[in-house]
């Protein structure tokens, strides 16, 4: 087709395109276009992270060496840091305030260095899954991959850290006379549940530290009042028995995650402490705080996969 100009030119005009009035949804879908970072679906996600459980480790691996790469101790801080917290936790509640009421002393201290080893391990994860996206947004906008292998990353190398932990534990608790047994195998669930707890507290606070960055300043207070509620110095039931409180509060304050979890390491670590001490159907408390938060912490934290990083 063409046409003359008032100057007596040609002028030639391009034939109608078949793409002309379609609308760029349509466009999309006729040749097969996607929006570039995209939330995959939930299937598709969970996929795409066991294709990078290599990067998901190494990562994990190469942060818990650079931790502590800068202090002569190096990965000694790793033992000493919670170690140190224990001791002062026992001059503390165990010398001055005598919270060890109902225990013996050698009931009483590997009691602490657990509780104190156990939920150190909820709150570390904690507080890198905070981190995790807003630390690491060089790494987020330069590279596709699905954003929850950080959190998971970071859990996993406080999982990792925790390992070296309970060498020491093992130590003190052969120490102050619990020697092994088949209980023992018991950490093993028990320290699996946490790990899935922990991953799915690490993905939801991921997302809202990703759009907060001063929650990372606020979390210090919240995990620390949590350690003051959960029984990490003192046996709940026995701080509490005297005290003119609805049977409810103990409830609540035993059935929390953290405490759970400490005290299905401690029953099967320590001799002393028998089925007494954990509230009822502790085990099943504990896989239902696992499957709850390890699976709606992995919803929520896919639910905005294609907001991270960006802004």
């Amino acid at each position: 087709m063409s046409d003359t100009t008032h100057e007596g030119a040609v002028a030639t005009s391009a034939p109608p395109s078949p793409d002309d009035g379609l609308t760029p949804a349509e466009l999309a879908a006729k040749y097969g276009l996607s929006v570039s970072g995209a939330r995959p679906g939930l299937i598709e996600y969970v996929r795409q992270l066991w294709g990078r459980r290599h990067f998901i480790l190494a990562f994990s691996q190469a942060k818990l060496t650079a931790q502590y790469s800068q202090a002569k101790l190096g990965q000694l801080w790793q033992v000493a840091t919670p170690l140190l917290n224990a001791l002062v936790y026992f001059l503390i509640f165990g010398l001055i305030l005598e919270a060890d009421r109902g225990m013996e002393r050698d009931e009483y201290v590997p009691f602490l260095v657990t509780g104190v080893f156990v939920f150190t391990f909820t709150q570390s994860s904690v507080m890198a899954g905070v981190r995790s996206i807003s630390g690491n947004l060089g790494l987020v906008r330069a590279l596709h991959f699905p954003r929850a292998s950080l959190p998971i990353s970071f859990a996993l190398q406080q999982l990792q850290q925790l390992m070296f932990s309970m060498i020491v534990l093992v130590i003190i608790a052969m120490a102050f006379g619990s020697y092994p047994a088949l209980s023992w195998l018991l950490v093993l669930p028990a320290l699996v549940l946490q790990f899935v707890f922990n991953i799915g507290l690490a993905l939801i606070m991921a997302r809202l530290g990703s759009r907060t960055p001063d929650l990372a300043q606020l979390m210090p207070f919240v995990m620390r009042t949590w350690m003051y509620a959960s029984g990490v110095m003192f046996s709940i039931p026995e701080m509490l028995k005297d005290k003119d409180l609805p049977l409810w509060v103990t409830d609540v304050l035993q059935w929390n995650p953290a405490a759970v979890y400490m005290d299905l390491v401690r029953f099967a670590l320590i001799d002393g402490y028998g089925n007494e001490n954990l509230p009822p159907h502790v085990w099943a408390v504990g896989l239902g705080w696992a499957l709850l938060i390890g699976g709606a912490g992995f919803v929520y934290f896919w639910k905005a996969e294609e907001r991270y990083g960006r802004g």
